[in-house]
Formats: C-alpha cells, structure tokens, sequence
C-alpha cells in the first residue's frame, strides 16, 4: 500500500482531483484536509497562504500513473508530490485498496 500527498490552492480543486483519480481507477480513495496553513519560500521571501491536502491511497501497479496524471492535471508549476509506503496496513484493507469495485 502506498499512500500520496499533494496540495491544492482550493477544496474545489482537491475535490475534482481527488474524484477524478478514484474514477479513473488509479487511486483507491482520495482524503481532503484542511485549509492549512502553509510557509514557503518564493522569490526571495517567505510566504504564508493556506492550501488543502489531497492524499491517496493506493498500490504499487498505480504509482506511475498516478504520478503522471496528477502531474499533467494539477494546476501548480511545480506540484508536491509525495509518496510513502505503509509500514503496515489491516489485511482486508489492502484487499480491498487492490480491487476497490470488488467489494
């Protein structure tokens, strides 16, 4: 199981991402955060605004898509794009994350 995280300027544009990737079938689920509050460096000083957190979850066989996808689609220049790989997961969890329209 691997679990991704991008952000996004608006909760619309994390909702239509985030629905999107599940429709496609690339991703298992999509989770939304926020607003959170964020620093970041930009041309020269630090700016604070405040974006939403879009996570999926999903396998191995997805990785590369997904990351491609989210990259044409998202409206950043230069989107977050993390993944991590679960340390653990429950069993019918990831049963369920490998084939989601079975269940």
């Amino acid at each position: 199981m691997l679990v991704g995280w991008t952000t996004l300027e608006t909760a619309e544009q994390a909702r239509r991402l985030g629905r999107e990737a599940v429709e496609a079938g690339l991703a298992a689920c999509a989770q939304i955060d926020g607003p959170l509050e964020v620093f970041y460096p930009w041309q020269g000083r630090v700016e604070n605004g405040s974006e939403f957190r879009l996570t999926f979850k999903f396998t191995e066989a997805s990785l590369t898509a997904l990351g491609e996808w989210l990259h044409r689609q998202h409206p950043y220049d230069t989107p977050q794009w993390v993944v991590v790989r679960a340390a653990a997961a429950g069993e019918k969890y990831l049963r369920w994350a490998r084939d989601p329209r079975k269940v």
